[in-house]
């Protein structure tokens, strides 16, 4: 029973005292000999270089002085967390142990065993795979995470706290505040001894003045507060209650905790927070630092990065497959940003790891619950550790947590299984699917599955008969993205070495992931003869990687039944470099711009192609997608490029598209190529509530006065050329001839002295016919091992000494890992706009295939173009020359015939630029 009462009693500063254990432990890995000293909290593998990979069992230890005052008192430790079996002893003797690596623990020190000056014992015990040594826990039976991708983590790596206190006293406050009502309940976890004692809560706004208090005999108090202020990322309003027992009018205990009033919920595909519809713009963050790894270094760290996500424009950043520090929501409460939370994964299913699947979750609702930022929760992330596919029993498991978890927390969103190809949800509040393309590469397919997925593809729910699809669930895609690459000087340690994640990630994507070395790469393939510098280079992969960003995101947005996205991803992580940040959280060079893009209202330009002549007419799809804003009577949107136009926007609510239609816009002459910048802004009373830009290659009319004479013996490689105004000659009176494939002949002409231009751009047939078409566009190589897939795939003698490969299958065919694609703007290229990495106006003749069999000194100058994997692995080549007898070759596998002759200015340039550089070598 509950009563109003004047305003609880001040908290006493004799309740409850606390006596911070971290800083510096004695550390002894299993088989040592001899103690060092360690950082509390830290994982081993932060600390020490001959632990980095290192599972097993550690001890601890460290002395503790008991203060006098606290003789008679209820004494304890507390634990952040402990990753993953924790046994403690104090003065020798046992006092409890905990498994979990992620969550809190509390374990009273007997009074008898206690002295004035004491030692903490603590054997934290990290699994590895054997099950043979591990049988109670392997690892691959325990949620851990990302550490099967960046390395383990063992040890204490939260805070480690002393505490005296009453032996009445609170152990835990759950908080639930109704945002229609302004009710709140607290739902206390009391000791034993607190049977008796008497609750006092008083609750403070966000102004820090009393709104409500009440006391109780039970463990169940409830207050309303008047006047309700919701919380929300532009308005993070925080309530405070401060919780009190009282025993004979005297304060034994007390305790605070923050909490908001906010709302989330979903309602015809839509997402809504505090009843107004949101558009979900996050960024997937897995919580790892620069040098505690999952240890945060300070809470200014954690203020500074929330900041920084604001200021890119995002609303949310999903916690992927990890339990933060607690500071971290702290910081989302406070700064104002909505938060994802996913339950870290296991490796295999089974009775144990589920059960401690749900422990964890049930562990985290405990801990993190009364923090108004966290909206969702995952269950499953891509079917990790479950077999949903081929799995009835995984499958139905799956729907039952779901069920236990809204019982569980009814105040939040749950995705049972964040999805991707091919798995699948089977009873969500959310359909949320993870899908990788980049661009220029894979422009086509992006559009394509985008489309799919906003008009409800089935491929997202489960097709066994047992999906729960209720076919209002929102859009979501919560993975997408591709790499940039951060500034290495920028990661270097105090003393100028490198961070020992640079010499990890060989064992992912075919070696591709591993960075140490990527300067020594990036010279031994003389890429400063394509671009300025290695500095520059950098700076190109990420505005490469803003580009694909700034695509995927206009292409989405273009769709108003996707409802959000989840970029990939908020920091770079040790090898994995797809940030917005870096992993040491400096900026993209792109970071001033992100927010024009990752916005509430975005204006999306989609013209009919990204190059054009100078002089014809550019058509241009305008539209304005809304978000969880809206546009206003009287709004319009202009666009300027030296030539000016405005058009009226129809007044639109929140999660819709205000379509502008075709705009026709004259290009402006220009006697050399450039690119040309397109303006575009949404104005409203004065007031710009967007802009974006649109780039175009602008090409000078191709002048036809000196162009070589082509032979071909193909009819279809004649008709392009002549269309291009080549003069068509028989072969033995042409200058250069054209094929998309040599044979014989071809060669021995070379041989005394013939030019070629081949096009190497799969026209002919290969040997192999390896793609294999499956669901959603993607294609495997399935029949083929793992050393076929390295051997050059061709036609005999299709090209002398050089292996023509399919990209489609392999790491070339540009995906989650770039591919950063390069022309280099000299000789006959020089007059090709932007540069040199590829840009959407390319996208048209961007190739399928890539050459191989070249050595790293033509990269310096008979390699024109070519491409690089991740961190400068894997070199290609799409355009070279070749010596063959006195002759000489150019080939490509750029797809220059991919349409009518001239009617892409790309296409044509290129091809007249190969044409002089094969005619003018001698």
């Amino acid at each position: 029973m509950t009563a109003p009462v004047t305003p609880a009693l001040p908290l006493s500063q004799d309740a409850r005292k606390r006596m911070t254990l971290d800083g510096l432990w004695q550390f002894k890995f299993e088989g040592d000999a001899d103690w060092r000293s360690i950082s509390v909290p830290s994982v081993w593998q932060s600390e020490f270089a001959d632990l980095r990979d290192a599972f097993g069992t550690a001890s601890y230890r460290r002395q503790f002085f008991l203060p006098q005052e606290w003789a008679e008192r209820d004494i304890s430790l507390h634990f952040g967390a402990v990753n993953y079996f924790a046994e403690v002893l104090v003065n020798g003797q046992p006092i409890g142990n905990h498994e979990g690596g992620y969550l809190p623990f509390s374990l009273t020190i007997p009074n008898s065993i206690l002295k004035p000056e004491n030692e903490i014992e603590v054997s934290v015990t990290l699994p590895s795979a054997d099950a043979t040594r591990y049988p109670q826990f392997p690892f691959a039976e325990i949620p851990h995470g990302k550490q099967s991708w960046y390395g383990p983590l063992g040890g204490i790596w939260q805070s480690v706290t002393l505490e005296a206190r009453d032996t009445s006293h609170i152990k835990h406050a759950d908080v639930r505040a109704d945002l229609s009502s302004g009710a709140v309940r607290f739902d206390l976890d009391l000791s034993a001894s607190a049977a008796d004692a008497e609750v006092r809560v008083a609750v403070y706004g966000p102004d820090g003045a009393l709104e409500a208090a009440a006391k109780g005999s039970g463990r169940s108090l409830s207050v309303v507060v008047g006047e309700v202020k919701s919380w929300s990322p532009d308005a993070p309003q925080l309530y405070r209650a401060d919780i009190s027992l009282s025993v004979a009018d005297a304060i034994v205990d007390a305790t605070s905790v923050t909490f908001g009033f906010r709302t989330i919920e979903t309602r015809g595909g839509q997402l809504f927070l505090n009843g107004a519809p949101l558009y979900m713009r996050a960024a997937l963050d897995q919580d790892y630092y620069p040098e505690g790894i999952c240890t945060p270094p300070s809470l200014e760290f954690l203020e500074d990065q929330a900041r920084k996500a604001k200021a890119l424009g995002l609303n949310t950043l999903r916690i992927h497959i990890k339990v933060p520090d607690p500071r971290y929501y702290d910081v989302a409460d406070r700064i104002g940003l909505l938060i994802w939370t996913e339950i870290p994964n296991v490796q295999t299913f089974s009775d144990a790891s589920a059960r401690r699947m749900r422990e964890t979750m049930q562990g985290i609702v405990r801990r993190d619950g009364h923090h108004p930022s966290i909206i969702a929760w995952t269950i499953i992330n891509e079917d990790w550790g479950t077999r949903i596919v081929e799995n009835a029993d995984h499958r139905q498991w799956l729907a039952e947590t779901y069920d236990w978890l809204k019982t569980l927390d009814p105040s939040r969103l749950v995705s049972d299984n964040s999805a991707c190809f091919p798995n699948f949800h089977v009873k969500s509040d959310l359909n949320d699917y993870h899908y990788y393309r980049s661009i220029p590469e894979r422009r086509e397919e992006w559009d394509d599955i985008t489309r799919q997925f906003a008009e409800g593809a089935a491929w997202t729910y489960s097709g066994l008969g047992d999906a729960q699809w209720r076919g209002e669930e929102p859009l979501i895609v919560s993975e997408f993205g591709v790499w940039g690459l951060p500034d290495p000087s920028k990661l270097l340690l105090q003393d100028g070495s490198e961070p020992f994640w640079m010499e990890t990630g060989a064992t992912w994507g075919d070696g591709v992931a591993y960075p140490h070395g990527v300067q020594k790469r990036f010279r031994a393939l003389h890429l400063d003869t394509v671009f300025k510098d290695f500095g520059s280079f950098i700076e190109a992969a990420q505005w490469y990687q803003f580009s694909n960003l700034k695509y995927e995101i206009e292409v989405m947005r273009a769709h108003p039944k996707i409802v959000g996205y989840v970029i990939t991803e908020f920091t770079d992580v040790h090898w994995e470099a797809n940030g917005l940040l870096d992993i040491n959280r400096n900026p993209r060079v792109f970071h001033d711009d992100f927010a024009s893009i990752n916005s509430d209202i975005v204006v999306i330009a989609r013209p009919n192609a990204w190059s054009a002549y100078a002089g014809e007419l550019l058509e241009v799809d305008l539209s304005v997608a809304t978000g969880g804003a809206s546009i206003p009577d009287g709004a319009t949107i202009r666009w300027s490029y030296g030539q000016d136009g405005e058009r009226a926007l129809p007044a639109t609510g929140a999660n819709a598209v205000a379509s502008v239609g075709i705009v026709p816009m004259q290009m402006p002459e220009t006697d050399v190529n450039r690119m040309l910048r397109i303006e575009l802004e949404v104005l409203s009373s004065g007031r710009r509530l967007a802009t974006n830009v649109l780039d175009i290659a602008l090409y000078a009319k191709r002048s036809r006065a000196t162009l070589p004479s082509i032979a071909s013996k193909d009819p279809a490689l004649r008709a392009f050329a002549e269309t291009l105004g080549y003069p068509v000659f028989e072969p033995d009176k042409a200058e250069v001839n054209l094929a998309h494939a040599l044979d014989e002949s071809d060669i021995e002409a070379m041989r005394h002295g013939a030019r070629y231009l081949v096009i190497a751009d799969g026209s002919i047939p290969t040997h192999r016919n390896l793609r294999k078409d499956i669901p959603e566009g993607e294609k495997l190589y399935r029949e083929m091992t793992i050393d076929e897939r390295d051997m050059p795939v061709g036609i005999d003698q299709q090209l002398p000494g050089i292996g023509l490969i399919a990209r489609e299958g392999t790491l070339w065919r540009g995906d989650w890992i770039a591919n950063f694609s390069w022309i280099r703007r000299k000789g006959a290229f020089a007059s090709l706009p932007g540069g040199p990495l590829l840009d959407l106006s390319f996208e048209k003749v961007v190739p399928h295939h890539v050459m191989t069999g070249f050595r790293t000194f033509e990269y310096a100058g008979p390699v024109h173009g070519g491409l690089v994997i991740g961190w400068v692995h894997k070199p290609a080549v799409t355009i070279a020359e070749r010596r063959v007898g006195r002759g000489n070759l150019v080939a490509t596998t750029f797809r220059l015939t991919n349409g009518p002759a001239g009617t892409d200015p790309v296409a044509a340039a290129l091809f007249d630029a190969m044409i002089a550089t094969v005619n003018q070598s001698k």
